[in-house]
């Protein structure tokens, strides 16, 4: 495997990664305790899973690449899960239809729970026979990461998932407080030059950041903070939606198609917007969240400037410290910035996804994992965008400066907003 593996582990550090898995299971299940068995199975659009797949998938997962192959005489929990709960590993075997899996009312939620337990106790059984083995942690680490994937994809997908139901129910009830308005935005300087990134020798990465590699930075500015609903309204009320010269030909097109005159979850007039916590009024001061890449771009023109390069972006953010509004404190909204660093810069981690202007492309150099495996990031490198930084449904240890998430320009059910970039004058 070419992505970089844990140092091999014994006694206490066992026991750690033990903790570590039982930790990050548990926690999945929580995400769903707030929720009656009925919300668990809806599928609002293709692109959304249902709760109840979701926990079925990560216990899949762990079964199928990490239990399986490596624990003598295990017996699978139900050989038709194979089938129903794969996702997109076609060398692994057929699968159910991604846009039909809200159909999916059996098996129930009790019996999901069931198989995770099942799975979960297998595993911890073989981490006590092979807990010296690199390649078993290195699954295990990549079980654990993939499953802190679909914790911010629970959130996600059940948030559009309840804004479609005309009750406008709440995930959890929390009243949110109007944030102060955030300092003014300024730029700081992106050092022109070769940089490298990437991720480095040490610690978990998946494997679309690597290698580390040189590019080529030309310089310009960072903007120190995150685009706030009040300035995306400025753009929408300033006709944004109605002049075709700010739109990329694709984005105008969708535009049109689908009628868009606001972010996804806000009001038509422009007054609330659809939360986990129910219908909020619009706050102006937090980031605006729930954008497109195309309507990202269209701001960035509006504005007279432009996104950042995700090279750009990352020889900054390698300089912050990873901490920010991430999937913590259970507010799972985008905040004001609280504080900034020496450098000056806000929000680089949490909050929202970044939308950058780099295709999400291999690396120089670029090599998937071996075996299905390899099916995990390298297969979608085409037609989609690379974002940076994090969301606040983003676990809080899962971010790094080098992580590279991507999705197709259209998307806008992920926490995704907006940071500007501007070039040397």
């Amino acid at each position: 495997m070419n992505t970089p593996q844990p140092q091999q582990q014994t006694g206490a550090e066992t026991d750690s990664l033990a903790t570590r898995y039982r930790r990050i299971r548990r926690q999945t299940e929580r995400l769903v305790e707030p929720l009656a068995p009925e919300d668990t199975v809806v599928q609002s659009m293709p692109d959304v899973s249902p709760s109840k797949w979701h926990l079925a998938h990560t216990s899949w997962f762990f079964e199928r690449f990490v239990v399986g192959p490596n624990l003598p005489g295990y017996t699978e929990f139900s050989p038709q899960f194979h089938y129903l709960f794969n996702s997109y590993y076609y060398t692994a075997g057929e699968m159910h239809a991604r846009s039909e899996r809200g159909l999916l009312s059996r098996p129930t939620l009790a019996e999901i729970h069931e198989y995770g337990q099942h799975v979960d106790c297998h595993l911890l059984e073989l981490l006590e026979q092979r807990g010296n083995d690199p390649d078993v942690v290195f699954l295990i680490e990549l079980g654990l990461n993939h499953e802190q994937q679909h914790q911010e994809l629970i959130l996600t997908d059940i948030k559009h998932v309840l804004s479609c139901n005309p009750l406008k129910p709440a995930y959890r009830e929390l009243k949110l407080e109007q944030c102060p308005v955030p300092t003014a935005l300024s730029y700081l300087p992106i050092p022109s030059g070769i940089v490298e990134i990437g991720a480095g020798k040490t610690g978990f990465c998946f494997d679309n950041e690597t290698p580390r590699h040189e590019e080529l930075v030309y310089g310009g500015g960072l903007a120190s903070r995150l685009i706030t609903n009040g300035e995306y309204r400025e753009f929408i009320d300033d006709k944004g939606y109605q002049t075709a010269e700010l739109w990329l030909s694709d984005g105008w097109a969708t535009v049109g198609q689908y009628d868009w005159k606001q972010p996804i979850y806000w009001s038509a007039d422009l007054e609330t917007e659809f939360t986990l916590h129910g219908e909020q009024p619009l706050d102006p001061n937090r980031p605006v969240c729930h954008v497109s890449l195309y309507e990202a771009d269209a701001f960035t023109r509006w504005a007279g400037q432009r996104l950042p390069r995700e090279a750009e972006w990352e020889a900054l953010a390698a300089n912050e410290k990873t901490n920010g509004n991430l999937g913590t404190d259970g507010t799972d909204q985008p905040l004001h910035p609280t504080s900034c660093t020496g450098s000056g810069m806000q929000q680089m981690f949490g909050d929202v996804w970044e939308w950058t202007a780099s295709a999400y492309a291999p690396y120089p150099g670029f090599k998937p994992l071996q075996g299905t495996l390899g099916e995990y990031n390298g297969k979608f490198m085409c037609s989609q965008q690379v974002l940076r930084g994090g969301s606040c449904v983003t676990p809080a240890n899962h971010i790094r400066a080098s992580y590279r998430n991507f999705f197709y320009p259209n998307s806008r059910w992920q926490f995704s907003g907006i940071r500007l970039a501007q070039d040397e004058s």
